[in-house]
C-alpha cells in the first residue's frame, strides 16, 4: 500500500498542475490610437476591450478635467505586454492583464519634454517608438534598448 500511495500521489500533482500552451503569440501588428471619454475610459473595438486611463492622465497631465481631449496611443508585444502612450507624455507605460484589470508593470521615461506626436511599431522583441523627427528609440517591458533620452 505504502509503494502503491506515492505513484497515485505524484500523479495526482501532476493532473492539478496548470497546462502549459507554448508557443503563444500576442502581438498586435499595428498600435491602436483610442480617444479617451469624459469618463477617463478607452475602447478598442477591433481586440473587445475597454479600460480607464484616468490614473494614467492623472499622472502624466496633472489634469483630468478634459480628458476627452486626449488620444492615447497602445500596442501589445509578442510577450502579451502592453505598450501605452500619448501626446505630451514622458514616459510609455508597460501593462499586464491582471484581475479584470491592466496594471502597470513599467514605466518608461522617453523625452523629459513630452513626447510631440507619438507612435509605436513591431520591431521584435521590441516595440520602436516614433515621435515626428526624433531618433527612434526601442523598448521592451524591460526599458530602452536603443536610443534615448
Amino acid at each position: 500500500m505504502k509503494y502503491f500511495s506515492l505513484p497515485l500521489f505524484v500523479a495526482v500533482l501532476a493532473g492539478c498542475s496548470g497546462m502549459l500552451l507554448k508557443p503563444a503569440e500576442f502581438a498586435w501588428p499595428v498600435e491602436s490610437v483610442m480617444t479617451v471619454d469624459s469618463k477617463g475610459m478607452v475602447q478598442e473595438d477591433r481586440y473587445s476591450m475597454s479600460f480607464s486611463v484616468k490614473p494614467i492622465l492623472l499622472e502624466e497631465t496633472g489634469d483630468t478635467t478634459r480628458m476627452s481631449k486626449h488620444t492615447v496611443r497602445m500596442i501589445r508585444d509578442d510577450r502579451g505586454y502592453y505598450f501605452l502612450t500619448a501626446a505630451k507624455f514622458k514616459n510609455v507605460y508597460v501593462l499586464t492583464a491582471d484581475d479584470g484589470a491592466l496594471k502597470v508593470a513599467t514605466k518608461i521615461l522617453v523625452k523629459e519634454t513630452g513626447l510631440d506626436n507619438p507612435a509605436f511599431n513591431q520591431r521584435p522583441p521590441y516595440i520602436q517608438v516614433l515621435n515626428e523627427k526624433d531618433k527612434p528609440v526601442l523598448i521592451s517591458r524591460d526599458g530602452i534598448h536603443q536610443g534615448g533620452r
